[in-house]
């Protein structure tokens, strides 16, 4: 069979050739113009303080530019079907309404990671980058559930028919992973809860865990212990174990025992006094929590002053400095007073001997 015979004689195939090619043409140059109109506007936007028209854009990328081809492709089949009325070009509208579905489904998912992704890279906003990054998980999966019953229902399939099959499926796949869906309603509650977000430092006295949180997931939490290792976690974990979270302290705490020799008893209240006077005028311990400075015991070896305070900063580096600096003039408030820290120390005492256990 020749081509003038697959396509008619009614029609000149020279005639369609040429228009299916001036319609390319015409897509191609349109794509051309709109990549330049939408590089244009992206550089406009890009000054704006808003955060929502330079995601709009870079969302819209790469949709509308196949959006067009899509509007070409219905032009040069519409010529196809008048020069060769096949039953294979019945197929397109179908597959323009499947096409027009999964593009808008992709501009929504493109545009909430890009808002995503302006977010977290700060300046533009100030929301808590958990809260968007659960937000966003959320609204990427309502986007595709939705779009999965938009394209059931144009394919002429029953909605509710589908929800009460999954309905039913939904109980079976219950059981078989519970674990998947403790984890998921596990990091459920991270984020409804939020008793921790990405980059704050956790522990839990529970289970060998502490460290820097990098990612908050359906199913796991990324934690990176201090020795550079991530720690993969459940999410399912967190509901029956207890964590702290310091990265959220209002102040960090100097908690000591200082050891003063017995000899230096005499000293004991003035260096006391002297510690409490050097807590009070520092300029990195915090007047407004507890100040304890007192004699507090008698060891084994020495005498012990509790000294108890708490700085105003929570940085680690910060807080050691600052603890170094106060022990250190400790240290010479001790001196300062003619006194002396004590050491481990035993006195032996030697009983007199016996004269008739001497003879014997």
């Amino acid at each position: 069979m020749s081509i003038t015979d697959w396509l008619g004689t009614s029609t000149d195939w020279r005639v369609w050739l040429v228009q299916v090619f001036a319609v390319v043409l015409a897509t191609v140059s349109m794509n051309f113009v709109l990549l330049r109109v939408l590089g244009l506007l992206v550089r406009r936007v890009q000054h704006t303080a808003s955060l929502w028209d330079d995601a709009m854009l870079e969302a819209a990328r790469l949709p509308l530019r196949l959006l067009v081809w899509t509007f070409g492709l219905s032009v040069a089949v519409a010529i196809l079907r008048s020069a060769a009325p096949l039953p294979v070009w019945d197929v397109w509208p179908e597959l323009r309404k499947v096409l027009h579905i999964v593009l808008v489904a992709w501009f929504f998912t493109r545009f909430i990671r890009y808002v995503e992704r302006n977010i977290l890279a700060g300046g533009k906003g100030a929301v808590d980058p958990t809260t968007a990054q659960a937000v966003a998980k959320l609204l990427r999966l309502s986007v595709i559930i939705t779009t999965a019953l938009v394209l059931i229902q144009n394919l002429g399939y029953s909605i509710s028919g589908v929800l009460a099959f999954g309905g039913i499926g939904g109980i079976a796949v219950g059981f078989a992973a519970k674990d998947l869906l403790a984890n998921f309603f596990g990091g459920l509650i991270i984020y409804l809860d939020r008793p921790f977000k990405v980059g704050d430092w956790v522990r839990s006295p529970d289970r060998q865990i502490e460290g820097t949180v990098e990612e908050i997931g359906w199913r796991q939490t990324r934690i990176r212990t201090f020795d550079k290792r991530p720690l993969y976690i459940p999410n399912s974990m967190f509901a029956s174990i207890a964590v702290e979270n310091p990265s959220r302290m209002t102040n960090r705490r100097i908690s000591e025992t200082i050891g003063v020799r017995y000899a230096d008893s005499a000293q004991v209240a003035a260096i006391t006094q002297g510690i409490r006077d050097m807590l009070a005028t520092h300029p990195a311990i915090d007047p407004d929590q507890t100040q304890i400075v007192r004699f507090n015991g008698f060891g084994a070896s020495q005498l012990d002053i509790m000294v108890y305070a708490f700085t105003r900063t929570t940085e680690w580096e910060a807080f050691h400095a600052i603890k170094e600096d106060v022990l250190l003039q400790i240290v010479n408030i001790v001196h300062r007073h003619g006194a002396d820290f004590a050491f481990p120390t035993r006195t032996v005492h030697l009983e007199p001997a016996v004269p008739g256990n001497a003879a014997s």
